[in-house]
């Protein structure tokens, strides 16, 4: 069981950090128990479980790891926790970023490193309510992924490429995921290795990679490259909630739009996820004013 420490640079906040990687409660390859998080994932190298734990008084990060992929996983630790972000690059053009920035110096950007790892649970998220995406990634690593290795018994590592594209479709359908998603996750597994390539390039190239696949437009993309480069420019567009509540956060005005949205984090440019993170951190949202939208369950069809 390999081990490592690492010393921060600054300020860490190892939850806000890494809690970017949980898709949802009960995710099976994500889990916080007695304050340490824990991470299993299928790297170049195999599975492995990654137990990750801040020691504030020592100005330290001990981690641990199981498995064929424990090694890869320790080497990167310090890319995982954002030791190549720079915070300091961002500077803040309105008084809600400033103070959010404030109130949270320790969150930086993590970098996995792995592009189907964040890539199929945001496809999973296409188009649906996080409620529907999370039950099916969670269905799907329980049914199809593999024990993750080390101590905790029930948390999974997610399926490899050939064992995603082995799932029959009554499966898929099982799990509430319609045929146009389950088709890009296929496309995305049957051409691996070169959607993983996209994690040693820039943001620009990634995201033409990753958008030459049909069914990844660039929603589907920023959502992976800001976990798999910690790309602090890798804004969300086409995202349902995140244009009201940049707009509302930083004009007070309803509806505003993606290409609005864009405007008002102009000054921002190269870093306009951070800033993005940094106005939701600030809890400064529009009152709601019609009820969420119902789950859906194709399962039940």
């Amino acid at each position: 069981m390999p081990a490592r420490t690492w010393e921060p640079p600054g300020p860490f906040d190892l939850h806000r950090t890494l809690g970017v990687l949980q898709r949802g409660p009960g995710d099976p390859a994500f889990a916080v128990r007695d304050g340490e998080l824990w991470r299993a994932c299928r790297t170049p190298e195999g599975p492995g479980t990654l137990r990750i734990a801040a020691r504030p008084a020592a100005g330290q990060v001990e981690a641990e790891a199981w498995g064929p992929g424990a090694d890869w996983l320790l080497e990167r630790l310090p890319e995982l926790l954002g030791e190549s972000d720079d915070p300091a690059q961002l500077t803040a053009r309105h008084r809600i970023v400033h103070e959010a920035r404030r109130r949270h110096p320790g969150v930086r950007l993590a970098r996995t490193g792995l592009v189907l790892e964040s890539l199929i649970p945001s496809i999973l998220e296409q188009k649906v309510t996080s409620d529907e995406a999370y039950r099916a990634w969670r269905l799907l690593l329980q049914r199809h992924g593999e024990p993750a290795p080390g101590p905790w018994a029930r948390m999974r590592v997610m399926p490899e490429p050939r064992g995603w594209a082995l799932i029959p479709s009554w499966e898929w359908h099982r799990a509430g995921v319609d045929a146009k998603r389950s088709s890009a996750i296929l496309r995305a597994v049957r051409a691996a290795r070169r959607m993983e390539e996209a994690s040693r390039m820039d943001l620009a190239d990634a995201t033409r990679r990753l958008m030459a696949l049909p069914g990844i437009g660039p929603w589907t993309a920023a959502e992976t490259l800001q976990r798999t480069l910690g790309a602090p420019d890798a804004i969300t567009v086409g995202d349902l909630h995140l244009p009201k509540i940049i707009g509302y956060a930083l004009t007070g005005r309803r509806g505003t739009t993606d290409e609005e949205m864009l405007e008002l984090l102009a000054p921002y440019e190269g870093q306009r996820h951070r800033a993005a993170r940094l106005i939701l951190l600030s809890g400064r949202v529009p009152p709601r004013r019609a009820p969420r939208f119902p789950v859906g369950d194709i399962a039940r069809l």
